[in-house]
C-alpha cells in the first residue's frame, strides 16, 4: 500500500529540489543558471538549464518510464527523421525525496505550434506526414517484440471505451453528445490495423510541436512513443488542421478508410479527456480541445 501511495503521489516540485538533483548528479553543469518554464503540458515540470539544455522532472507516475525510454530511442530516431528531435545528454536518478527517473536534454530553440503560427498550412501538413512515414518506417526489422518491450506498446480504443462514454455524457451541451457517440461507435467498429506494426510518436498534437520564424522546427515529448496502430498519431489533423490540409496530409500520407476514422476516434477520446481534466482551469487547453472535438467530428 505505501508503494501505490508512492506512485499516485504529486512530488513538490522546485528550483531548489532541482539544483540539488542536478548539482550532484551533474556537477559539471552545477553553475549554469536554471529558469523556469511555463510549459503547455502536463506531464512534466521543465527547467532551461543555461542557454543549451533543459531539465524535465516528472510530475506523476504515468510520465516516469520517459527519461529512460527517450535516451534509448532518440539518439537512433534521430538521423532518419526530417526534422529535429530532443538529444538526451543524461538520465537523473532519483533523490532527496524526488522518486522517479528524470532527464536532461539539448535545448529546442521554438515556439509551440498554432494554426496562426504556420503560414502555409497545406504544406506543414504535408511535412507532418512525411516525418510520420519517416518515423514509421524506422528499422522496422528491429523493431522488439512486443511482449518483451511494454513500455513500447500501449492500449487500444477498446481500452478507453468506458472513459469517453462517460466524457461524452459530462460535456453534453458544450458538444452534441449524439454526433459524438456516433463518430466513437464508428471508431470502435472500424477495421483494425492488420499489417506489420510501425513506430508512433503517441502523442501527436501541436503541443509537441515547434516553430522558428513560422515554419515548423521541431518534434518534442516523446512519452508515448511506441509500436503498433499508427492511427493514433492522425490526431495531429484535428489539432492543427483544417479540411484542406487534412486532406494534404491524408494524401501524402496514404491513409486508408479504417486508420482514417480509428484516427478520429483517438482525436475524439484524447481531446474529451484532456477538455473534462483541464478546460475548467486551463483556456489555452479548453480552446486547443474544443478545436480537437470540433473539427474530429467534421472529419
Amino acid at each position: 500500500m505505501a508503494t501505490a501511495r508512492t506512485a499516485d503521489a504529486r512530488p513538490a516540485i522546485d528550483a531548489r529540489l532541482v539544483r540539488r538533483l542536478i548539482d550532484t548528479q551533474f556537477p559539471q553543469w552545477a553553475d549554469l543558471p536554471l529558469e523556469l518554464l511555463d510549459s503547455a503540458g502536463s506531464d512534466h515540470v521543465i527547467h532551461r538549464l543555461g542557454e543549451e539544455l533543459s531539465v524535465r522532472l516528472p510530475r506523476h507516475a504515468g510520465a516516469i518510464g520517459q527519461a529512460r525510454k527517450e535516451s534509448e530511442w532518440l539518439p537512433r530516431l534521430a538521423p532518419h527523421l526530417p526534422l529535429a528531435i530532443p538529444a538526451p545528454v543524461g538520465v537523473g536518478e532519483p533523490d532527496f525525496g524526488y522518486p522517479w527517473p528524470w532527464a536532461v536534454s539539448c535545448w529546442l530553440d521554438g515556439e509551440v505550434a498554432t494554426v496562426e503560427a504556420l503560414a502555409d498550412l497545406s504544406g506543414v501538413a504535408v511535412e507532418l506526414a512525411e516525418f510520420l512515414i519517416a518515423l514509421q518506417r524506422f528499422a522496422t526489422d528491429d523493431i522488439p517484440a512486443a511482449d518483451a518491450r511494454h513500455d513500447l506498446t500501449a492500449g487500444s480504443l477498446a481500452d478507453r471505451d468506458s472513459a469517453t462514454r462517460a466524457a461524452i455524457a459530462q460535456v453534453d451541451g458544450a458538444f452534441d453528445a449524439t454526433t459524438m457517440t456516433e463518430l466513437w461507435n464508428a471508431a470502435l467498429g472500424a477495421p483494425g490495423w492488420d499489417r506489420p506494426p510501425v513506430w508512433f510518436h503517441g502523442d501527436f498534437h501541436t503541443g509537441n510541436l515547434l516553430t522558428v520564424d513560422g515554419r515548423l522546427s521541431a518534434v518534442i515529448d516523446f512519452g508515448g512513443l511506441g509500436i503498433g496502430d499508427p492511427a493514433r498519431d492522425l490526431t495531429i489533423a484535428f489539432t492543427l488542421m483544417s479540411a484542406r490540409s487534412r486532406d494534404a496530409f491524408r494524401a501524402a500520407l496514404g491513409v486508408d478508410d479504417a486508420t482514417w476514422m480509428r484516427g478520429r476516434g483517438w482525436a475524439l477520446a484524447t481531446g474529451l479527456n484532456a477538455y473534462t481534466s483541464y478546460a475548467a482551469v486551463n483556456p489555452r487547453v479548453a480552446a486547443q480541445t474544443t478545436r480537437q472535438i470540433t473539427e474530429a467530428l467534421v472529419g
